[in-house]
């Protein structure tokens, strides 16, 4: 877990505001989470696992067990049921839509000090880049 526990700053980031846009997010919204660069934090607990991602103007949190079902409130504000699990130096990210909004992706691949993540939501794809800073 040492490859993928610790905190992570974003350096690049590629059809974010499109990703946000096939989501449904407004149009204000969009443009301050596009220029944020927030540092994400992963820690693991026993089983437990925690992901918190800073910004200047909003933080969120998830906690879940690799593999169980958990209710997550997407940083769009949409009340999903997600699931998250692990295949080597890789996290899988699925969150399903409890309201009909869109469904979506985070796949969260670690290599070395940098955390490449590939969201997707319908037809979109964003990749988003972190380095390790802790």
């Amino acid at each position: 877990m040492a490859g993928i526990t610790g905190k992570y700053q974003l350096i690049s980031s590629k059809n974010f505001d499109e990703y946000m846009q096939e989501l449904g997010v407004g149009l204000l919204t969009r443009k301050m989470a596009d220029a944020a660069k927030p540092v994400t934090t992963i820690e693991v607990n026993g089983d437990e696992w925690t992901i918190k991602t800073d910004m200047l103007f909003k933080s969120t949190t998830i906690k879940f067990k690799l593999g169980q079902e958990f209710e997550e409130d997407r940083a769009d504000g949409t009340k999903c049921k997600s699931i998250i699990t692990r295949d080597g130096e890789k996290l899988i990210h699925n969150q399903k839509s409890s309201e009909g909004g869109k469904d979506s992706s985070i796949l969260r691949e670690f290599h070395g000090d940098e955390m490449d993540m590939t969201l997707k939501a319908g037809n979109i794809t964003c990749t988003r880049i972190y380095k390790k800073i802790e």
